[in-house]
């Protein structure tokens, strides 16, 4: 197991709002992200009618549904969010099954179903399962919430294929983010970091004219911030879908791929796009690792931005907290954070600019991370490829 020291629908792009502690305050904001991606570590899991072939998860030959069960994991606190990231092939009539089970003490939490998911949507409607309370924890769209804490958990991944179908199902890596994080909207302002004067030459796309695109994946508009800024990333590593993927889309459609990432990032359970590992899942598919986390303040996403990795982030704000934003205020929103200024303000690609032209923008550091860390608890989409490897010397939420 990879160790990386350290939501329901507000609107169809954003998981629910939390709080937290000053930006600064790193030891009152416990996060902590576990991921098992190297045949080893997948290895360390058990293993039920599957195997580990070429570094991913598969099914045994003539099984047409199989599990894998990590260990117990503890990320070193009373952790009352858990949200699952993954990397998946699912080939044909496939799909997987993501699952979580937690423990505080001596109580075991019932296995809870975080998500079927696969990556088309011809034989599968991928979907979470909200509710599911137990005497530990619930499902609120796309995060496990524990109220009273858990100090260990289990991810379970189901693999299954339709009888007689010889391609499997497949898994990369599984990971999950917990959290615990202060009771407070108080945010201190953090100093700039090592990214002051770099910007990321990451491409422009507007959710907005897209608006009354394909109602029944959300019509486009303000409903399409994610798939709109997980594109702009892919866009930057030069992977978005080749053309084939999104013939389906007529001509005429600025950015296909846009409506071609809202389609296969849909929950049907949640009416929506915005599901954060959703998202993470289908960029995984196309740039090669990809996993939702949370950072504690500006100067971890400069780290980032260094290593020439931008970053998506949830951010919510009312009307005048965030200056120049080209929304008077959002109850949730996501967005690219490409770089900052020499001064330490945030640059960002928006996208809910009304066209291209408008997309890039600079947003006060302080008034940045008080739409970003109380609204989310800082979460990020983190999407890279093989050339841009993770900073080093992680605090443990990557």
């Amino acid at each position: 197991m990879r160790r990386l020291t350290s939501a329901a629908a507000l609107l169809a792009c954003l998981a629910p709002l939390l709080v937290t502690a000053p930006a600064e305050a790193a030891p009152a904001r416990r996060i902590d992200y576990a991921a098992w991606d190297a045949p080893a570590q997948l290895r360390s899991g058990t293993l039920d009618a599957v195997r580990v072939g070429a570094g991913r998860l598969r099914l045994e030959t003539g099984a047409d549904l199989g599990r894998w069960t990590s260990p117990w994991t503890r990320p070193g606190f009373a952790a009352t969010r858990l949200i699952a990231s993954w990397s998946a092939r699912t080939p044909g009539d496939s799909r997987i099954r993501v699952e979580v089970r937690g423990r505080s003490g001596t109580t075991r939490s019932s296995w809870d179903t975080l998500a079927s998911w696969a990556a088309g949507d011809r034989f599968t409607r991928r979907t979470t399962y909200s509710g599911q309370a137990d005497d530990l924890g619930s499902v609120n769209v796309d995060t496990w919430v524990a109220p009273g804490g858990v100090t260990a958990y289990r991810l379970r991944v189901t693999l299954v294929r339709a009888a007689g179908q010889a391609r499997s199902p497949s898994v990369d890596s599984i990971g999950a983010m917990t959290s615990l994080l202060p009771d407070t909207s108080d945010v201190t302002t953090s100093r700039p970091g090592v990214a002051r004067g770099v910007v990321l030459d990451v491409p422009r796309y507007s959710q907005m004219v897209h608006r009354g695109h394909y109602p029944r994946y959300g019509g486009g508009g303000e409903a399409w911030c994610s798939p709109t800024s997980t594109s702009m990333v892919l866009g930057y590593y030069d992977a978005l879908p080749p053309a084939s993927a999104y013939s389906w889309v007529p001509e005429g459609h600025v950015d296909p791929w846009v409506d071609h990432a809202a389609r296969m990032t849909f929950d049907y359970d949640y009416d929506g796009a915005g599901n954060w590992p959703f998202n993470t899942a289908y960029a995984a598919s196309l740039a090669g690792q990809a996993f939702v986390t949370r950072l504690r303040s500006l100067r971890e996403a400069e780290r980032f931005v260094a290593a020439g990795i931008p970053l998506v982030a949830s951010i919510a704000f009312g009307p005048g907290e965030l200056s120049g934003a080209p929304i008077s205020s959002t109850a949730g929103h996501l967005l690219v954070i490409v770089g900052f200024t020499d001064a330490g303000d945030v640059v960002v690609n928006d996208p809910a600019a009304a066209t291209r032209a408008g997309v890039r923008r600079t947003y006060d550091r302080g008034e940045f991370e008080d739409a970003w860390i109380p609204a989310s608890g800082g979460t990020v989409y983190v999407i890279r490829d093989d050339a841009h490897p993770l900073p080093a010397n992680s605090p443990g939420n990557w």
